[in-house]
């Protein structure tokens, strides 16, 4: 496995429903070993995850990495907080953004680059009901549109 091969364990397709991403970012995770194991056989959820600042640092809260079966006394809680290894100009950054109403920091993916576990996160904005119902819409013409133009492509 080349250092820059990419390899996703989980993607958050909720967040991209109830969000704007306004700007994304990548951060490291501080893991034990059984929660490695775990994440390399595929077994991560993001669906209810959220990313909170405190004191100057990053946490994860909600990500569920489910015990690893040979794990035995070295499993943690599969919910327990984790924090988020990113550089001080990009927390400042963040920081500024989410003081700011409306703005939140959600987890997108996580993936291992390399060897290293990483987890990509969004400086996002709150979509309103009637934005959720427009990208809805969007989708639905888009899937008719592949629809006719496969149908025409096979008759013709």
């Amino acid at each position: 496995m080349s250092k820059d091969s990419i390899k996703l364990i989980a993607n958050n397709k909720k967040a991209y429903h109830d969000y704007f991403i306004i700007e994304k970012f990548e951060a490291g995770i501080e893991l034990v070993g059984t929660e490695v194991k775990s994440l390399r056989m595929g077994k991560c959820s993001l669906k209810e995850a959220f990313v909170r600042l405190d004191r100057g640092e990053l946490f994860v809260y909600n990500m569920h990495i489910s015990p690893y079966e040979k794990g035995n006394i070295f499993n943690k809680d599969p919910l327990r907080v984790r924090k988020l290894l990113v550089h001080r100009y990009e927390i400042n950054k963040m920081a500024g953004k989410i003081s700011q109403k409306g703005y939140t920091i959600v987890p997108l993916q996580i993936y291992f680059k390399g060897s290293l576990v990483k987890v990509e996160i969004g400086l996002a904005q709150g979509k309103k009901l009637y934005d959720k119902r427009d990208d809805i819409q969007k989708k639905d013409q888009r899937r008719e549109a592949e629809k006719d133009f496969k149908v025409k492509n096979l008759y013709s």
